[in-house]
């Protein structure tokens, strides 16, 4: 891959591209986000480089599609990066070869303005935990990823496959989304990726304490009451944590 620069870039996607787990009370809803940060790079070596991110927390795949592509489009980016899937695989119905299949299209469409594209497969959530029965699901959207990746010659970020790094200290508190380590080292996964050289350094992973198994109990009961039984709620009730949310960066603007 040739050395490649941008200067108009838009952000697609749900919470993990909005943001979400790396707070910062002076941005946009709250949050700066892996692609906050990339974008604040790219800035750093261009004066005319300008940055949109259309993203919505609670997004499915095909919200996504049908609410941010055409925007985007819009604004003539040279670059756009899209993630999609995961509040799908978590829902109990999913029909993961027809969304597939629609992101597809998209993608080709998003090509088709001659920008290029960043795709990202989902993390590997293991075996165990919550997420462990649906974890097939999780393998089978990435492999789908893979091949659009591959067919349309899209830069893919992995991260199904980034098994070194220990995913528990780059982790928010909910345990669904990563917190400002995991978006730092997400930003300089993606700068990567792209080529693009870069001073970004790790930031410290959140420690991982040693509990005993009381502990944990009383720990995993409180992130329950917090983080799961309303994330449950909202699924049983058709709400989503982005029902009242608005993209925090809607137009191309500069970044500092």
């Amino acid at each position: 891959m040739g050395v490649m620069s941008f200067q108009r870039y838009v952000a697609l996607g749900d919470s993990f591209t909005e943001g979400v787990g790396d707070n910062d009370p002076t941005r946009p809803n709250g949050l700066m986000g892996w692609a906050d940060r990339v974008a604040l790079h790219l800035a750093s070596q261009d004066p005319e480089f300008t940055y949109a991110n259309l993203a919505i927390r609670g997004r499915k795949l095909l919200g996504i599609i049908d609410e941010q592509v055409e925007p985007a489009l819009a604004l003539e980016p040279d670059l756009i990066s899209i993630h999609g899937g995961g509040n799908d695989v978590l829902r109990p119905k999913v029909d993961i070869d027809a969304i597939a299949a629609r992101y597809d299209r998209a993608v080709a469409r998003l090509q088709s303005s001659g920008a290029h594209l960043v795709m990202f497969t989902m993390f590997d959530p293991g075996p165990g935990g919550i997420y462990g029965p649906v974890r097939g699901r999780f393998a089978l959207i990435n492999e789908w990823i893979r091949e659009i990746a591959d067919t349309r010659d899209v830069t893919l970020v992995d991260m199904w496959r980034m098994r070194r790094e220990d995913l528990r200290g780059l982790m928010d508190a909910d345990r669904m989304h990563l917190n400002s380590a995991g978006h730092q080292f997400m930003a300089m996964q993606v700068l990567d990726r792209l080529g693009v050289a870069h001073d970004l350094a790790p930031l410290p992973p959140t420690p991982i304490p040693e509990l005993t198994r009381r502990e944990a109990l009383a720990r995993n009961a409180r992130w329950t009451k917090e983080f799961l039984g309303p994330w449950v709620h909202r699924r049983l009730t058709g709400r989503s944590s982005g029902d009242s949310i608005v993209p925090k960066h809607p137009t191309l603007d500069r970044i500092g």
